[in-house]
């Protein structure tokens, strides 16, 4: 829990003071590279851009109701998996926003587009990275939560699943078997 006191300011500050969401609704949060996010190319380490994005998305599960919803019925969110791609660096104490949504889901798995954005060249928001996550809720009891069980408790419209053909394909291609079944690391 490397950022402790960011994960704390956004969630006990920030997010509870912005203004509520809709579960479908585009989450906005704001964020400055600092020095403690940089890798020896003096711009922000990929490793950061997957924490920034846990961040964002619990200020959207903060706004939604979703965060105490979660804690009240003991379920944590768990990432299944994710892809990132780079299209420009952040640089040391550049503001940045991450832009969160949920795309849809596939009754057992959420799935979450979320963008690092700056101010572009036409004032509107040019995109500097973009990310996929699947999540999946579990119970700490033990058993996932399917995904009609958290709307229907969040009291969530259904939401329209709007995800591209290829995730459904890359989500295939890189699932792991289940925690109980046998994963050999057997290189070909």
């Amino acid at each position: 829990m490397h950022l402790v006191f960011r994960t704390l300011l956004r969630v006990l500050v920030v997010a509870r003071r912005g203004r509520t969401l809709g579960l479908a609704d585009l989450g906005r949060a704001r964020f400055v590279t600092l020095p403690t996010d940089l890798d020896v190319n003096r711009h922000m380490n990929n490793g950061v851009y997957f924490s920034i994005m846990d961040l964002a998305r619990m200020d959207l599960f903060v706004r939604t109701g979703l965060f105490d919803l979660m804690r009240a019925k003991h379920w944590l969110p768990v990432a299944v998996s994710e892809t990132i791609a780079f299209r420009k660096p952040l640089s040391l104490w550049q503001r940045f926003t991450v832009e969160t949504r949920l795309l849809g889901h596939d009754g057992r798995l959420m799935l979450f587009e979320q963008r690092f954005t700056r101010p572009g060249p036409g004032g509107g928001p040019e995109i500097y990275a973009r990310a996929f996550v699947r999540k999946l809720f579990v119970r700490n009891s033990g058993g996932s939560v399917p995904v009609a069980e958290v709307l229907d408790e969040l009291g969530a419209p259904p939401v329209p699943d709007v995800a591209p053909e290829w995730l459904a394909a890359w989500a295939d291609d890189v699932a792991l078997p289940p925690s109980r079944a046998e994963a050999p690391s057997v290189w070909h």
